[in-house]
């Protein structure tokens, strides 16, 4: 908990008067629906010692911060009606619920931050909003922002993250919403070095399939004391949140446990962005699109046939690079008939069918995890990397030409 020099702090801002002189912008639904919320990624790694409602409330109230204006009093203002639409509160009861959730906000729910520092870490402990006023006669929430919070929230340069408040309007859990920021904290980090540069492709690879230990996932959501079944712990803090996130946002996610020994270690996420509607729905109306579209589909089809034939699905599916779900993946399967099968061949041609075997049980023992995400991509390149060695070897040892079906180790 805070300490008590931070609490007394905090209390006695509700005192403070509201000054006269403050320009108010009250944001209704249909402004915030479009707006972005943007945090520092120490505070998205943060323990959010709070439940769903308050931590709802903090993100909607970040999501009408001005980040290029900010409020120099740290008071943003929310309609109240639309508060009430934006958590889909509609009884009679709705205003003792609001007044219940504040006062749980300011008593109870507060941010464990930890900071990395030349020696080590700091923490912090800090109530966000500590003061917030309305009555029942006017529309209008008056939310402040506790000085100590304001810097992971404004003139954010660097190490940070934004998403769309919409994103979590449907979010269920706190566990949900705990999870989707750090997801989409990876995710934001794939997309700025897939476009930027700056990083090695499996560095990049690995923002999307983003790993963390079963001790930091437990202690980020607040759960080091809870769930300690596994099977209730991957129920409540990874399945049902999953489903809503898969549900109501613009990410995708699936996961693996890893295990050490007979125990869970970590778990790997696989996150894909959902496709959306503006990139080419003006071109679906379009006669030569839908051709195009046609053909590449007739095209896909007889790859994935070819592919469910080839004796290298087979050994993918030995070698247990293949899974028989994944055959049912029409994209994977023509990928790796178009552009991973042909170069077995070169290799089987070089080496035999035993010179294959050999590879795909090296490219197994180095699989890395991100792999997952995007197999035909993986293989390809582990055999075009390949490929110049075996040949090279060849051309200095010309004896190892004549020796067909040995296999050959990766030097």
């Amino acid at each position: 908990m805070p300490n008590q020099n931070t609490q007394r702090s905090v209390f006695s801002m509700a005192s403070i008067p509201e000054t006269n002189h403050v320009k108010k912008q009250v944001m209704y639904m249909d402004e915030l629906t479009k707006r972005k919320v943007v945090e520092h990624n120490d505070l998205i790694t943060s323990v959010a010692k709070m439940d769903k409602t308050p931590l709802k409330i903090f993100e909607l109230a970040v999501s009408c911060i001005d980040t290029d204006n900010p409020p120099k009093d740290h008071t943003i203002y929310l309609s109240k009606k639309e508060l009430f639409a934006f958590f889909d509160v509609s009884d009679n009861d709705k205003h003792s619920r609001f007044k219940q959730a504040i006062e749980k906000m300011q008593k109870q729910a507060y941010f464990e931050v930890r900071e990395q520092t030349g020696k080590g870490f700091e923490f912090e402990s800090i109530v966000p909003i500590p003061y917030i006023k309305w009555n029942d006669y006017d529309d209008e929430v008056t939310i402040r922002f506790d000085q100590a919070i304001m810097p992971y929230l404004i003139d954010l340069k660097q190490n940070f993250t934004q998403y769309a408040i919409s994103d979590i309007m449907e979010l269920n859990s706190k566990y949900s919403i705990v999870l989707y920021k750090w997801l989409s904290m990876h995710y934001n980090q794939y997309e700025h070095y897939s476009s930027k540069g700056g990083r090695r492709e499996e560095q990049v690879e690995a923002y999307r399939h983003p790993s963390i230990s079963m001790q930091e996932l437990r202690a980020m959501t607040n759960t080091v004391d809870e769930y300690k079944n596994m099977t209730d712990f991957t129920k409540w803090i990874l399945n049902a949140p999953l489903k809503e996130i898969n549900q109501y946002t613009h990410l995708n996610v699936a996961y693996d446990k890893i295990k050490k020994g007979r125990s869970i270690d970590s778990i790997v996420f696989h996150i894909t962005k959902k496709w959306q509607a503006d990139d080419t729905s003006y071109k679906l109306d379009d006669p030569l699109y839908q051709e195009e579209q046609a053909k590449k589909e007739q095209t896909e089809q007889a790859l994935y046939a070819e592919a469910m034939q080839s004796n290298y699905t087979r050994l993918l599916l030995d070698s247990m690079l293949l899974s028989p779900y994944e055959m049912t993946d029409l994209a994977l399967m023509s990928g790796l008939q178009k552009n991973v099968y042909p170069r077995y061949d070169e290799l089987k041609a070089l080496r035999g069918l035993e010179g294959v075997k050999t590879h795909l049980s090296y490219v197994r023992e180095k699989q890395a995890p991100y792999s997952k995400g995007n197999m035909a991509k993986y293989l390809k390149k582990a055999i075009e990397q390949y490929l110049p060695t075996v040949k090279l070897q060849d051309l200095e040892q010309p004896e190892r030409a004549n020796v067909r079906g040995k296999g050959a180790s990766h030097e």
